[in-house]
Parts: C-alpha cells; structure tokens; sequence
C-alpha cells in the first residue's frame, strides 16, 4: 500500500536530521473490542528548523502536540505519516490516538478463545507494524529506550520486554468494556528498556497462563525465565522441556560470544494465530502456538521447535543488542541466527544431527529460491518497505545460513567466533552494516573477505558440481575433476571449501573409505589425491555439506545409491543422496517416477524424521506436478498403495508410523484407500501403538471431505468434540476442501471478499486448493488475475500475500484448457507497473509452472 509505504532513502534523510532519545507508550486496552487508545511521549533531538515525519497507522488521531504547540491533525495526519516541522535542537512529541486491533497478525493482534470467550492480545511489529499501536520513528537504525504503562483488565497478564514495577495498580471505577469476566481494570508499569529498535518492542496481554524458572547468566545475574500460553492449553504446556533448552542455548552463546545476556529477563509466549515460527522481541518471544503440543506430531516438529527456541535466543545477540541499519541486512540477523542455532542445537542438545535436518529442509529451500527469477544476492537491495515483506525467504535465512557455514569452514570456527566477539563487543546497543562484520573476521582470520563477500553476498544464483570420473580396467581412478556449472543468468564461479567422500560396503554398510577435503574454483578442478586409488562404490561431492552448491552423481555412483541408499550408518551423506536426485528431478534431468520409486523403496529406512518429512512432501510435488499427466493417476494410486503398506509394517507407536499414515491418508483417492481412511478413523482398524488422538481425527476427516466421503455432518459433529481455535481451523480446511463448485465458491468469496483471521484464511486457502478433481479450479483462474491489484491495494502485506501465493492455481499448470502460463505472462504484460513485491510473487509463481512443464516432459522420455 503506496500510502503505508517508506523509501529507504526517506530513513536515512530522517536519521540524518532525527536521534531518538525516549519513548513513553500508555495503551488503554480497556475500550472496547475494536480499538484501543495509544497515548505516545517522544523525545528527540534534531536538526534546528528542520522538518521530518512520524510513522502512525490509525483509525483517528485526536492530540498531537510538539514542544508544546497544539498541531491539528486534519492539517499534519495523512495515510500513516504525521508531519513535524520547526524542530528545535530537542523536542518532545505528544501523540493521543485510536488504534485499531488487527486479525492479521500484525500490529497489536486480537483474538477470541472459543473455549471460555477470553480475549488474547500480542504485538507483531517487524517489518514496520508498531506503528499500528503508537507514534514512531520507525526504521530499525533509531533505537531508542521504552517504557510502557498499560491499563488491561484486572485478571489479565501483561507482558513487555522489560520487567514490570511492582504489582499491578487498580484503576478505581475502571470499566473493562474489551470483554473476560472481572469488570475491574488495572494498570502495569515497565521498567525502561534499553535502546531498541522499535521493531523489537512487544506488549503481551490477556489471561495467559504462566510457568517460571531462573538461570544464571555468565556475569552472575538471575535471570527470571517465563512461558505463556491460553489458559486452555496449559495443560499441554512442556515448560520443563523448553526451559532445558533455553538453559542450554543460553549457555552456549554466552560462551560463544563471551558476551552476557544483554536483557533483564526471558519470556516466551506462545500466542494464537501467529503468521511466522516466533519473534524475537528483546526479552519477549512470541511463538506460534501450535508448538503446545496437545497431540501427538512428529520429532521433526519438536525438533523444529527446539531450533527455533535456539534461533530467537540467538538474536537477543545477533538483532537486537546489534542491529542492522537498514533492512537491506535483514540477512546479518536471520542467515547469523539460523546458523548459530542449527550449531547450538547439534553441540549443545539431544539432536546431534540437527546439520542432517538443515540440509534437508533449509538447504533445499535455499537452493528452491535460489533458481526463481526473483532471485537475490544475499545483501539485497531494499528499496522500500513492500521490497522487505516479501523478503523473508529462503536466500535471507538459508542461503546465508549455509554461506556462514562455508566461511566457517573456509576461515576456521575458532577464527569465526573470535570475530563475532569483537563485532559484539564493538557494536553493543548499536546499528551495522556488513562492512562492520567483515572488518572483525577480516582481523581474526588473516583474510581479505571483500572477494569473498562480493561472490557470495552480493551476486546470486546457485551452481551446481558434477564429478567427471574415469578408471581403467582394474577399478582404479585415473583422473578425477569437479565440474562447476553456472547459470546463465548469474554466471558466477566461486571458491567451495569441500570435501569428496568414497563409501564402500563394509558388512552390508555403506561407510566412508576415502576422504579428501579441497578448495574447488574455477569452471574444473582436479582432484590428484584420488588419483592412483581404486574406486569406492560411491563417491560423493560436497561431503559433510560444507558448500553451497547442487551436486549431481556419476552414472555408477548413482546405480549404487538407488541399490544401497539404505545401507549407510550416517544421515547425512543419505541426505546429500536424497537433495541431488530431487534437485536432477527438478531440473528436469531424472524421470519424475523414479523420484517416486527411490522415496517408496527406501523412506521406511530413513532414521531423521525431518528427512522423512520433506521426502513427503517432495513426493506430493512430484506425483501432482512432475510425472507426467498421462502417467499421474496410475502413479499416485500405487504411491498411496505403498504408504498404507509401509504404515502398517511401521515399527508400533513410530514417529515413521505416524508420517507414513499422515501421508497416505493425504494421497488417498480411490474408493478402497478411502474406505481404510474411513475405518482408521473410526478404528475398525487398528495400526499397534497409534494415538487416534484429536488431530489425527481432524487430518483423516480432511481426507474423507476431499474424497466426498464425508460432508459438513462429520465436519460439525467433529468440531463440536473439538470447539477449539485448532478446531475451528480444521474444520475451516474441511469445510473448503468439500468437493463441490459451490463449496469451492463459498470458501474463494470468503478468501477474497470476507474479514477472516489469518489463521482460518491460510486453512480456508489450504483447503479450497486441496481437490482430486482439478476441474473444481478452473472457474477461479480468470478471477484470480482479476483480483489481484485489488487484493494487493485493499489488504494488509500478510493477507495479500497469503492469497496471491496461496490461490495461484499452480495444480491447472497442465491444463490445456487454461494455459496458465498464457495467462500468467499476459497479466504481466498487462501490469507492467504494478506494485514490485506483487509482481515478484506472480513471477515466482509463474516459474513453477515453468518447471512443472519441463519435468512432465523429463518423465514421458523414461517410457
């Protein structure tokens, strides 16, 4: 929204004339359920007679007063900015607003529990949403100290990321008009924070339930230690097993970064209706609530919990006590974060292998969005506001995070993490730039990083290493050479530090005989060491995933992965086999059915419950989008056949078991797969050791409603077991996946015309997409470019996104009836200057279709 947009040469302009000082916030969230009232004291210096704006989002504004001048805010007001002129040298700005509650997530979030009618609250506020709830300067590089008062009903708690002033004070005649059962009111005081960036504030409130415990930090302070969830889901609260975490992360980074917890105190909340994983708001963590457990989910899921526990600890360092000056180094806070937590997680905790888990789930992310035309150097130009909201993908996170872990190996972790204290140390409390951090590892490691990092920060593109091997007659190598390939489009070589790996059966095991770790540069480089040596049965580039990069097979190393791909002891060369035929099969160099027949032969094996989880989903997109569509029903049909035998042959109880089930039931089409969905559900048959417990209800009922073997009777009746925000969710997906075109209208007018919460959005968007029938689809294609600039005018950035990514109708790629990429170009063409960030998602999408195309054609050339 053009109107709620900033420029980041408009930040710089306002950092150059403004320096925050302070700010005091008093929210009232006592009137009423639609807005609460905002009053904003801030103070700052300036440039004498210079003029400049603050940021607000808010329905009415009814003071602004600056250096005692009364401003009328019909005269300075406008879209989300008020404008000041005449500073003085320091001003102090007293802002009385309306704010709006939100139900996307972002701002100051209200939500309703179903269970007992009790009102929760939370704040979102990056990218640029603390706006919505006070007047602000808002651009990470104006830090400033906060102190919040809020007056919130008495039975409420309210959390901020400082420590509260003594106990609540009751507000006499206070009137509680935003619903709960005590009419009383009450008022909380904070401690003043130190310099933050606004992004990073939070105010928490509501009757959240709460469980504590205490650490000491490495400089001998007590650090109190919270967790928080809806009073309904306490009792599946594990506070004992995220505080062992948590005591272990703080542990680790203290140690790594000699540098002690910057904040007084550490609370994570676990909030309803969350768009991301968490937020890492100094002292104040907010968590997407599915991580409370209330049934049983796979150790991928807690494991993902775990290192994100890990992740937003890390940023209490790497964010917010340092923190970029612009968002153009939004990756120096997540690339560094996903890093430390992933090392944090395999040193520091029971999942040792968590290095398998980043290669399988974030590594094939990065390399995903690394080969789509919007593509990006790691340091990416920022230019606006719209260009960071769709910004948070997977070169930010993944992409850096494995860059990080090539310059680890390439300057030495030692070397590394004495460069990351200085950098701490140097920049405490302050704002950088990459420079900044270069210039410490630069003084640690002895090298010159600046062609490192115009390589691998500052252009894109991912290349891929294929090794050209020969041997002669007795099996020994006579040359071996990687073969670095770049892509058009970003024709880069770079320097790899790697390693090439020989495994051998010892046995009936797949073990490492050979070793050799190398630089590789340039478009070929010999590799001598193995010359002379005879030939393992496998070799492998890239072993131990120290670079970044695709890697393909040679013909008898690939002969021998799909005949012994379950022969090896360790998870992560197993993993590297995995990402190189899916990354062939998306290339479109690989059969898409021999994808599926190497997951179906060999997933009952894997150990990594990530791995099985991403193998899974890989299956879904190869069987929907990459076996070609005269092969596709034959395909799926056998793929879910094999998933019901391996559940049923699944170890009892097995988070194996689960997945495969979950899966089948997900794939399940014909009248025989849905009649044994439909008896799992109702137990007449029973798998030894599996919990039907509630979500498994929910996910087995989505199946049958998808099928058309269950209606809105099984929906209500499910949900009136399970009347519950997860409940309402589930059966939002239920009710859109109904296999009918008024069904499929019903849940689209909803999506594109309705107010929905994000969270029943994204299960009405999941379930309207979810069809056997792809004709149910069609209809929607012409409108959906229709909507679009509307879409991306008239809603938030997250609900707009959420539609304009979840509604495309990737699944009709092969339709000839629509040619979709016909449609999609001429939509482009006929947008030329709509918004950037809509244009790159349409974009993104478009390719996939593209690739979809190109695999489907792969697949018809194995018969």
């Amino acid at each position: 929204m053009p109107a709620e947009n900033l420029t980041r040469a408009e930040a710089r302009e306002r950092a150059a004339t403004v320096a925050t000082q302070s700010y005091d916030v008093t929210l009232d969230l006592t009137t009423g359920p639609t807005t609460f009232t905002s009053r904003t004291v801030l103070r700052f210096t300036a440039t004498p007679g210079a003029s400049t704006f603050v940021d607000l989002i808010a329905p009415a504004v009814h003071e602004i007063t600056l250096n005692g001048r009364t401003l009328d805010p019909a005269q300075v007001f406008a879209d989300s900015r008020i404008a000041l002129s005449d500073l003085a040298e320091s001003n102090e700005l007293v802002v009385v607003a309306e704010c709006a509650y939100m139900n996307t997530g972002e701002g100051l979030h209200r939500f309703v529990d179903p269970v007992d009618d009790e009102v929760y609250l939370y704040s979102q506020f990056e990218v640029a949403d603390s706006r919505r709830v006070f007047a602000v300067f808002e651009q990470p590089d104006l830090k400033a100290e906060f102190t919040f008062t809020v007056t919130a009903p008495a039975h409420w708690v309210v959390v901020s990321n400082y420590p509260q002033v003594g106990e609540p004070v009751p507000v006499e005649g206070g009137v509680n008009r935003n619903g709960g059962r005590d009419q009383g009111t009450s008022t909380w005081t904070f401690e003043t924070t130190p310099r933050l960036s606004p992004y990073v504030t939070a105010v928490v409130a509501g009757p959240y339930h709460h469980e504590h415990g205490t650490l000491t930090s490495s400089d001998g302070r007590e650090i109190p230690l919270g967790v928080y969830c809806r009073g309904s889901l306490a009792q599946y609260l594990d506070t004992d097993e995220i505080l062992d975490v948590t005591r272990r992360g703080f542990a680790f980074f203290e140690e790594r970064f000699d540098q002690p917890y910057p904040f007084a105190k550490y609370d994570q909340l676990f909030v309803p209706e969350f768009n991301a994983g968490a937020m890492e708001n100094a002292g104040c963590v907010t968590f997407v609530e599915s991580y409370v457990f209330r049934s049983k989910v796979p150790e991928a899921t807690v494991e993902r919990r775990a290192v994100t526990i890990l992740h937003e600890l890390a940023h209490m360092w790497f964010g917010d006590l340092v923190t970029m000056r612009w968002w153009d180094d939004l990756w120096l806070n997540e690339s560094f974060a996903e890093y430390a937590s992933t090392l944090a997680a395999a040193e520091a905790t029971r999942w040792t292998s968590s290095w398998t888990t980043f290669s399988s789930l974030e590594k094939s992310w990065a390399y995903r969005q690394d080969q789509l035309p919007s593509t990006h150097p790691i340091v990416a130009d920022m230019t606006d506001l719209e260009d960071v909201e769709v910004n948070f993908d997977g070169i930010t996170y993944a992409k850096g995070a494995s860059v990080l872990k090539q310059l680890v190996a390439w300057v030495g972790q030692d070397e590394f993490f004495a460069g990351v204290r200085a950098y701490f140390a140097r920049h405490a409390w302050g704002n950088t730039e990459l420079r900044d951090l270069l210039t410490e590892l630069e003084a640690t490691s002895g090298r010159d990083l600046t062609p490192w990092s115009a390589l691998w920060l500052e252009r894109a593109g991912v290349t891929l290493l294929r090794p050209l091997v020969d041997v002669d007659d007795e099996g020994v190598i006579t040359s071996f050479t990687i073969r670095q390939e770049v892509p058009d489009e970003h024709p880069v070589q770079r320097p790899h530090r790697l390693a090439v790996g020989g495994y051998d059966l010892v046995d009936g095991r797949l073990v490492r005989t050979v070793h050799v770790e190398l630089d590789a540069d340039g478009e070929s480089t010999d590799v001598p060491e193995l010359v002379g040596t005879r030939r393992p049965l496998l070799l492998l580039v890239n072993d131990d995933d120290l670079a970044y990069a695709k890697i393909r097979l040679d013909e008898d190393s690939t002969a021998a992965a799909i005949e012994h791909l379950s022969a090896f002891d360790d998870s992560l060369p197993r993993t590297l086999i995995w990402a190189a035929t899916w990354d062939a099969t998306r290339d479109g160099e690989q059969p898409g059915r021999d994808y599926v027949d190497l997951i179906l032969g060999n997933i009952a094996h894997e150990t990594d419950s990530t791995v099985v989880l991403v193998l899974l989903r890989q299956l879904t997109t190869t069987l929907d989008l990459y076996v070609a569509p005269e092969h596709r029903r034959d395909a799926a049909v056998a793929a879910a056949d094999r998933l019901l035998e391996l559940a049923r042959g699944a170890a009892a109880g097995s988070d194996l078991q689960l997945q495969l089930l979950k899966g089948f039931a997900a794939r399940a089409t014909t009248p025989e797969q849905l009649a044994v969905v439909a008896d799992v559900l109702d137990e007449r048959e029973v798998l030894p050791g599996l919990e039907m417990d509630t979500d498994l209800r929910w996910e087995l009922l989505a199946a049958l409603v998808a099928g058309g073997r269950a209606d809105e009777t099984h929906i209500a009746a499910q949900l009136a077991t399970d009347a519950t925000a997860t409940g309402e969710r589930a059966a939002a997906l239920a009710r859109a996946a109904v296999p009918t075109p008024e069904a499929k209208q019903a849940a689209w007018a909803a999506v594109l015309d309705g107010d929905l919460p994000n969270a029943i959005q994204a299960a009405t968007i999941a379930g309207l997409v979810r069809v056997q029938d792809r004709a149910l689809l069609t209809p929607f294609v012409a409108p959906y470019f229709d909507a679009l600039t509307r879409v991306w005018a008239d809603k938030t950035n997250e609900i707009a996104q959420n539609i304009v990514v979840g509604l495309y109708p990737t699944l009709l790629a092969d339709a000839p009836e629509v040619d979709l990429l016909g449609a999609t170009d001429a939509w482009l063409a006929a947008h030329p200057d709509a918004a950037p960030a809509l244009r790159r998602l349409v974009v993104e999408s478009r390719d996939g279709v593209r690739r979809a195309i190109a695999a489907q054609q792969a697949d018809r050339l194995r018969d």
